[in-house]
């Protein structure tokens, strides 16, 4: 074998080689970009507002810390599973979770992994085997954690007494699983189709408009970019929706 013979397969080799550093290199860029772009958007979210004194235990509510996140107990019978809007801290919702645990509905307040309920979706499995006391149980959400906590309840039809939505909607089949749907006329971010296509999934489905009352008007945690402006306090909002959960279950 001559000289000649041997260069094509030497040159070969090495643009071989080369090909395979520089698809290596590529890979390695993009899976970095995307690990920064993952960090900066789980850290891009909504802070709980003005929320310290929901925070700490009452005359008539004791709020513990559990693994899960934080339970509201007024000593009730019937306990609500609530999983957080998305990139919203979970803890922006202890006003509404307070004031159901002292009008009869203890509250179990989830912390998501990076803020996202889509991680955490079977938390309430874990809470549910733990508190066996509760003799009712009811699961609900915001936004994207409703849409979350009906995925788990179409899953676990026979578990629950009913599932509880705000500013949300089901993808799932529920079957008879009562389903209340609470929403502010102002909101500027619920998807109105995803919304009636999701009030055919439950045969025992009931909705509240709340008039004047947004989509963050749910929780405490400032404006949501892309909702309307509500015309009513976020007081006013917690105060309805806690009145129609409470008079509902």
């Amino acid at each position: 074998m001559n000289a000649g013979d041997t260069m094509p397969k030497t040159i070969t080799q090495k643009s071989k080689k080369s090909t395979g550093k520089i698809v290596l290199i590529v890979v390695i860029v993009l899976i970095t970009v995307i690990a920064v772009a993952f960090v900066w958007y789980v850290n891009d979210y909504y802070h709980a507002v003005d929320v310290d004194a929901y925070l700490s235990s009452s005359d008539t509510v004791q709020v513990i810390q559990v693994d899960d996140g934080i339970l509201f107990s007024g000593g009730n019978e019937t306990a609500l599973i609530f999983y957080p809007g998305a990139k919203v801290e979970y803890t922006a919702y202890a006003p509404i979770m307070m004031s159901l645990a002292e009008n009869g509905v203890d509250c179990f307040l989830v912390e998501m992994p990076f803020n996202l309920a889509f991680f955490g979706m079977n938390k309430a499995e874990s809470i549910m085997s733990e508190y066996v006391s509760y003799e009712n149980w009811y699961i609900g959400g915001h936004s994207l954690g409703g849409a979350m906590a009906a995925s788990f309840a179409s899953n676990h039809l026979d578990e629950l007494d009913g599932l509880v939505l705000f500013a949300s909607y089901s993808t799932s089949d529920l079957g008879n699983l009562p389903t209340l749907s609470i929403y502010g006329s102002e909101d500027g971010v619920l998807n109105m189709d995803s919304l009636e296509a999701g009030r055919n999934y439950s045969t025992d489905y009931t909705e509240i408009v709340i008039d004047g009352g947004n989509h963050a008007g749910f929780g405490s945690y400032g404006e949501q970019a892309g909702d309307g402006v509500a015309t009513i306090p976020q007081e006013e909002q917690w105060e309805m929706t806690v009145e129609e959960i409470s008079g509902w279950v």
